[in-house]
């Protein structure tokens, strides 16, 4: 998907195509009552591939309208939006879902009410990139023979045997898989901690993930500021001194303590936002121009394709200690990892290497 979207010029119906369609599969679930659990599956299993598809052309876009020096701006408010969209409707979902029957609704209709809504709220945002956008033509593209599919099978080939020219971009990209694996772990891990070992209502649960969501748009927008001043480097690595704070104090925390655990959610918001979104504006210097999206397919690996070692290592610990404290606490290792080579990266190096500009502050 990636090496097509480089050799397109009209990005943004490219990304419009993979998010409606994503979008229809998302909106099967809907349809799945009783024990037809097979249209549910088959819309969680497209909704998901098609997701990462446009996420692929999504960021790719990214460097196309934005210079070296705005690059961790844009990317920020993107991400903040995203945050604040989301925040917004998981909201909505809640108090439709939690109030089903002052809404007349069953409890199932509701739920499946909320998974259309995410459906359509992801199709009718789409609109807004595929109307405003301006098309770009496509940059050093390398000659290949046949149609598109064979094309960018070619393109692809020659990217993985020059990936070896971008070092740097490589010494990102196994940083990232490191350090995110454990965001992303985190995440998914932080209301079973809740509920499990730490004994909190679905109520605070929920509380809770409202509070990092939003809290998360503001946290996007405050790493953007940072970055601008102390660059995008110092400041990721920054994020990530304080996950390693954040897993370290979850290994303390009290149980059933609901003001703790609402700052954790708190530090988590803040974060959480800045490091995804500089993450992505710090990588798209390293790449070279008018391979965007087929290198943005790698760095979309390393977060979907290896997103079970984290989940995997806590498994091994709740097995192990029969805790999920010292489980969580075991994702410090991936934050640390990631940092470590995160400082192995010379950004002004990988810059240049890639061909594009070194921006004022690094």
């Amino acid at each position: 998907m990636g090496a097509i979207a480089d050799r397109t010029a009209n990005k943004k119906r490219l990304l419009g195509i993979f998010a409606w369609t994503g979008a229809a599969f998302a909106a099967l679930i809907f349809f799945a009552t009783g024990d037809n659990w097979h249209l549910a599956a088959v819309g969680i299993v497209g909704g998901n591939f098609f997701l990462a598809a446009s996420m692929v052309v999504n960021d790719s876009i990214l460097p196309l309208i934005s210079d070296e020096d705005d690059r961790d701006r844009v990317s920020s408010r993107g991400w903040a939006m995203g945050y604040l969209g989301g925040g917004l409707l998981l909201l909505v979902n809640l108090v439709v879902f939690t109030m089903h029957e002052t809404f007349g609704l069953t409890e199932g209709l509701a739920a499946r009410l909320c998974m259309l809504s995410a459906a359509i709220w992801w199709a009718g945002f789409t609109l807004i990139p595929v109307l405003r956008l301006s098309n770009h033509p496509p940059a050093d593209v390398v000659p290949q023979s046949g149609n598109v599919i064979k094309q960018s099978f070619g393109q692809l080939g020659d990217t993985l045997r020059e990936l070896r020219n971008y070092p740097m971009a490589i010494t990102f990209l196994l940083a990232y898989l490191f350090f995110n694996d454990g965001i992303q772990t985190v995440i998914g891990a932080s209301a079973v901690y809740g509920s499990e070992e730490l004994g909190h209502s679905q109520t605070i649960l929920i509380a809770t993930i409202l509070l990092v969501q939003f809290v998360a748009f503001g946290g996007a927008l405050l790493f953007g500021r940072l970055a601008h001043t102390y660059g995008a480097k110092r400041t990721i690595l920054g994020g990530l001194v304080i996950w390693m704070v954040i897993v370290t104090a979850a290994l303390f925390l009290p149980e059933k303590n609901v003001p703790f655990f609402l700052a954790l959610g708190v530090a988590i918001g803040v974060v959480l936002g800045g490091t995804q979104a500089l993450a992505r504006s710090y990588f798209s210097l390293l790449i070279p121009r008018g391979k965007e999206a087929e290198y943005f397919s790698f760095y979309h690996a390393m977060d979907r394709g290896t997103s079970w070692f984290g989940a995997a290592t806590m498994a091994i610990m709740l097995q192990w200690t029969g805790s999920y404290r010292p489980a969580i606490f075991a994702l410090i290792i991936f934050f640390a990892l990631g940092a470590l080579l995160l400082t192995r990266v010379d950004t002004e190096r990988g810059i240049r290497d890639a061909g594009n500009e070194v921006p004022q502050v690094v």
